[in-house]
């Protein structure tokens, strides 16, 4: 059996702390796409951890923790996170494993990554410049190189073929920047990397599922930022949504049961792209502030506005959400109004739909008020002592998209969780 959680905005929904708190009801937590520009932010031993790899169940003792295949993966990254995670005692050569169909991101990946969106001028689509679409690119194009390939002795070969291909693709660009520093610590963490539990990773996932074992399968990003139904072509570079989890991690479709979408009791996104309900103003400022909307990877402020129900309501459809983790709700403690976009108005007309090109074709929302609870609910423990002017909040939201709120996050903490539905 196999359960997703995913995000249903443009990423940064508080994914990390959500899979940290279902990861001890299973045996096996498994990354299925993204790259290291996904940051999950955990807090253990009140201490504030970053992943952007690894598993978010890697602090939760006795459980596996898997990359999979629809990864990309940053040696250098994963060294460095792989220190940070055993700093707290962890043991990675017992509890992570990394499937050799995986695609490595190597230093060229970022210098493209760099000199494309340099191109690009006023057009920027926001990338992290970490390397990602240029590995997806040589992925698709049968060029990539994969975890596996670390352990053939014509590895060194086949790695400079391929830089070869990329510096000339750089030239292309003018790109000048010296990245032999990259090199070195790159060769560094691919010994590293070999030292840790490289495994046939589809196999690996079946036999935990015959084996009657528990797997929670853990997204990056967005539903809202995937290559197919995302606002493209300011997305990401992989599938984000549940469709992805079997290519990702190679499990077929019927073993798929639950999947747990997580949003914000707001919005917020990251980069460049449509961003329907935005607030470019004071109330959105207050938001970030509030929140403290800034990248867990870039540090980048995020653009802050409104729940959209249109968009939420799209990525429950396309990704089959059975329930929703909503996060952050204390932020709008402050608040003695809020918004909700119940629908779009496209050249006049009112649509409940998401267009083909949000860019160019510029959804006004409508947008319904609600009152604000404009109360701490940092510490409330049970759903029942919320307020009630937050209960309308959500059963509001619940009925719309016909998919039921099941926890409420109150604050970062790992206890700060309220269940609405036992």
């Amino acid at each position: 059996m196999v359960d997703v959680i995913l995000g249903l905005q443009w990423g940064d929904e508080g994914k990390g702390k959500i899979v940290d708190f279902f990861a001890k009801d299973y045996d096996v937590v498994a990354r299925f796409q993204g790259g290291p520009n996904a940051g999950h932010t955990l807090y253990v031993d009140d201490k504030k951890v970053v992943l952007h790899q690894i598993p978010s169940g890697v602090f939760r003792k006795g459980i596996i923790n898997l990359i999979g295949n629809g990864v990309v993966l940053d040696p250098v990254t994963l060294k460095r996170e792989c220190d940070t995670v055993a700093s707290f005692g962890i043991d990675l050569k017992k509890n992570l494993f990394i499937a050799e169909r995986t695609h490595l991101i190597l230093p060229t990946h970022r210098a493209l990554d760099k000199a494309a969106e340099l191109s690009k001028g006023t057009q920027k689509i926001g990338s992290t410049l970490k390397g990602i679409g240029p590995t997806y690119m040589d992925k698709t194009g049968r060029n990539g190189l994969r975890v596996g390939d670390l352990l053939d002795k014509n590895f060194t070969t086949a790695y400079i073929k391929l830089r070869l291909k990329h510096q000339r693709l750089l030239d292309n660009y003018n790109f000048q920047e010296d990245i032999t520093a990259w090199e070195e610590e790159f060769f560094e963490a691919l010994e590293f990397l070999k030292e840790l539990n490289i495994v046939n990773g589809e196999y690996f996932i079946n036999q935990q599922i015959k084996a009657g074992k528990k797997i929670l399968a853990e997204g990056a990003q967005g539903s809202m930022l995937d290559i197919d139904f995302g606002t493209f072509p300011y997305v990401t570079s992989s599938s984000t949504i549940s469709a992805g989890v079997c290519s990702g991690l190679g499990v077929a479709p019927q073993h798929i049961k639950d999947v747990i979408g997580v949003t914000k009791a707001y919005c917020t996104r990251v980069g460049g792209g449509p961003f329907p309900t935005e607030l470019d103003n004071e109330m959105g400022e207050e938001l970030r502030k509030i929140g403290n909307e800034f990248g867990a990877t870039t540090g980048r402020p995020r653009r802050c506005g409104w729940i959209d129900l249109v968009a939420l309501n799209f990525a429950c459809m396309i990704n089959g959400v059975t329930k929703i983790v909503m996060t952050k709700a204390d932020v709008l403690d402050a608040f003695k109004e809020l918004q909700v976009c119940t629908a779009y108005k496209i050249n006049g007309k009112e649509t409940l739909e998401i267009p083909f090109q949000m860019d160019k074709q510029k959804p006004e929302p409508q947008f319904k008020a609600f009152t604000g609870w404009n109360t701490d609910t940092s510490a409330a423990k049970s759903y029942e002592i919320l307020p009630d002017t937050m209960k309308t909040y959500v059963n509001f939201i619940n009925e719309y998209l016909g998919v039921k709120i099941h926890y409420i996050s109150n604050g970062p903490g790992r206890e700060q969780l309220v269940e609405v539905y036992k």
